[in-house]
């Protein structure tokens, strides 16, 4: 992760929104698996709403495989392989909008097309996703944490251990843990990292509705904690939570660990659970959402993107002022926004 962000001044980009681009090229996301339907109905779209990512500026691709579980493709009549091969074709497909958007860089006579897409051969990272239990419960629980009293640690571990073992054997460069709404189930993917002796690194990211704990009320420090004892996280920060928010989140999570810190909010929008959709109007444009993004790296993220109801338009905003900021610093500022392993 160091020299991938040194190649890039000390900061990279992560991909956007990928249930809100898929609904916009014409998916039906009505369903338990939301993005990962997509995996039986049209991979096709997955790929063409990453090249949109890659073509934007993104230099991490975030797979359709958050709401993927092994357990939610047997509920719908899937048996154990065809479930697992499921798992992989998301690493698959990211893979591939990889490989075409590299043949599309080699072609091209510029970086730049007139139409505004960048076609800059540059190192590119696949991180396969994994949503927390909330997601796989698909009523909302993501956002809260709340599990019941009886959930425990084995539970957690025993119910991510073959999807977290089969994406890692995929072929993605890293783990992505997202949306991870608890203290407890940030130990169940730090402890199987090291049982299942995963080998490739992970980063570890907490959602927030406060701007001072996890969804949960979980302390941030102490969730943050976790990665920092973890030597296969290699990165760890906020997603899926208010713009607004993600400054006090930042400076926090400074105070407990020297990784990289990813950033990649959510449009602010609010979510509503019962009705499964977003509320209009409630989120900030892309030009709002991209002022703050030289403050964030100002006070130290390294890795930042958009979640939902983000867009290739803010990715590509994302891109152009960050490129803007590393060509006005000196080579000395820039390199002092590295990473320190």
């Amino acid at each position: 992760m160091s020299d991938f962000l040194l190649e890039r001044g000390g900061i990279a980009v992560i991909d956007g929104g990928l249930a809100t681009e898929l609904e916009r090229h014409g998916a039906d996301l009505n369903d338990p698996l939301w993005s990962a339907k997509c995996l039986l109905t049209s991979p096709h779209l997955i790929r063409t709403v990453h090249l949109d990512y890659l073509e934007a500026g993104a230099d991490i691709l975030i797979t359709a495989s958050y709401q993927a579980t092994i357990q939610g493709f047997e509920g719908k009549g899937f048996s154990r392989d065809q479930s697992e091969n499921l798992l992989r074709k998301s690493v698959e497909i990211a893979l591939e909008a990889r490989d075409i958007y590299y043949s599309r860089c080699c072609e091209s006579a510029s970086d730049y097309t007139g139409d505004g897409r960048i076609l800059k051969d540059r190192s590119i990272m696949v991180a396969a996703s994994v949503g927390s239990y909330g997601a796989y419960l698909a009523d909302g629980s993501e956002y809260s944490g709340c599990y019941g009293d009886a959930m425990d640690l084995e539970f957690l571990k025993n119910f991510h251990r073959r999807r977290v073992k089969v994406l890692a054997d995929s072929g993605p460069d890293l783990i992505a843990f997202e949306t991870v709404p608890n203290k407890l189930e940030a130990q169940a993917f730090a402890q199987l990292l090291e049982e299942e002796d995963i080998n490739i690194p992970a980063w570890l990211s907490f959602n927030s509705k406060d701007g001072v704990n996890v969804v949960s009320g979980d302390s941030l420090s102490e969730c943050v904690a976790i990665a920092e004892s973890s030597k296969k996280i290699v990165a760890v920060g906020i997603n899926c939570t208010p713009p607004r928010f993600i400054r006090d989140l930042i400076l926090s999570i400074k105070k407990v660990t020297d990784k990289p810190i990813l950033i990649y909010p959510n449009s602010g929008e609010s979510y509503d659970a019962d009705r499964k959709e977003w509320v209009q109007k409630t989120g900030v444009s892309d030009e709002d959402f991209v002022s703050y993004v030289n403050k964030w790296c100002e006070i130290g993220a390294s890795l930042v993107g958009g979640c939902c109801r983000t867009t290739p338009n803010t990715i590509r905003a994302i891109y152009r002022t960050l490129h803007s900021r590393s060509s006005a610093l000196p080579l000395g500022s820039m390199e002092s926004t590295g990473t320190h392993d």
